[in-house]
């Protein structure tokens, strides 16, 4: 597999000296067919701070025998086919074995068979993402480590990277004290028992968790769901994002309609652009509220399902407001 070379300018000379003078020796690997991309992914890497392994097209990845890769891997591939398809897949192999972080940049076309592709490694996936976000992605990789931080990664980046993390932990809580709310009365208490205290038999009962409810009727979540999507045709879009919510509903129709869910569908049911709404499956599969389920007869394709701790949240929810909610849908 030949490596791609380069013949630096008084600035490239200028970003290895920022390298070299970073606080931190990590290596990158950076993959795109279109040179004018893989300059730019190469130039910003080079100015957050990382010391660059290889530079080359797609294609080498599945020439020849596998060579070490760096300790993050930036890829683009917009256009997906039999041979892109074999070099993300043997890619994604590798940066699992090696704990490589993966950074990979596609179109909304072709995010189907790039997610299908990367099921080893926990990649970043951006769709058609601008300079800007990818500079953001680099900064999320740093953040991951130790006193690593991007040079280029301003403030509000942060703080948005900040906020996003707690809001899904958040959620998670809030989902998982729903459902186990209704298990309280099965803890051993101790102290005396209360007035309507009833003996053994009772206490033997409240040992025993309530079923989950059924989740709700998935007319009603549609409902819902177009309810809310009504008030971007009269209100910027912006004031009501809330794609974690957004996307739960969504997910909650598909599981009592027993259907399911793409990424790209749920991507549009997000409300927000894809690379945003890919960080926010990453964050809440990561917190347990969903999971990726392969396609038994098509290992090509995977799609997104709420976990049986979101749907027991959601069903629990819905039983709360239930009566609200069909009286204002």
């Amino acid at each position: 597999m030949a490596q791609a070379g380069f013949q630096h300018s008084g600035d490239d000379a200028g970003r290895h000296a920022a390298a070299i003078d970073a606080p931190f020796d990590l290596s990158v690997s950076v993959f795109a067919d279109r040179a004018h991309v893989r300059d730019t992914i190469r130039d910003d890497a080079l100015a957050a701070g990382f010391r660059l392994q290889e530079a080359g097209s797609v294609e080498i990845l599945v020439e020849g025998s596998a060579r070490p890769i760096g300790d993050v891997v930036l890829l683009d591939c917009p256009v997906m086919d039999g041979r892109a398809c074999a070099a993300l897949s043997r890619l994604d192999m590798r940066a699992a074995n090696a704990g490589s972080q993966l950074v990979v940049s596609t179109s909304l076309e072709a995010l189907e068979d790039v997610f299908a592709c990367l099921d080893q490694s926990q990649p970043q996936i951006l769709v058609n993402p601008t300079r800007g976000e990818r500079v953001i992605a680099l900064g999320r990789v740093l953040g991951t480590m130790p006193r690593m931080r991007a040079r280029e990664l301003s403030g509000d980046d942060r703080l948005t990277l900040l906020r996003l993390t707690e809001q899904v932990g958040q959620i998670a809580e809030r989902l998982e004290a729903l459902s186990e709310k209704d298990a309280a009365g099965s803890a051993f208490l101790l102290g005396s028992p209360s007035p309507t205290y009833r003996g053994p038999q009772d206490a033997s009962k409240a040992l025993v968790k309530p079923p989950r409810p059924p989740l709700p009727d998935p007319r009603l979540v549609r409902r819902i769901i177009r309810q809310r999507q009504l008030r971007g045709e009269f209100f910027d879009r912006d004031l009501f994002a809330d794609p974690a919510w957004d996307m739960l509903l969504d997910l909650t129709a598909a599981r009592a309609e027993h259907t399911r869910v793409s990424v790209t569908s749920l991507c549009i049911a997000s409300g927000v652009p894809p690379t945003t709404a890919l960080r926010w499956i990453g964050q809440m599969t990561e917190a347990g509220l969903m999971e990726r389920v392969e396609d038994e007869t098509d290992r090509r394709r995977a799609f997104i399902a709420l976990s049986d701790k979101a749907a027991d949240g959601m069903a629990r929810y819905f039983e709360k407001v239930g009566a609200d909610a069909l009286a204002f849908a």
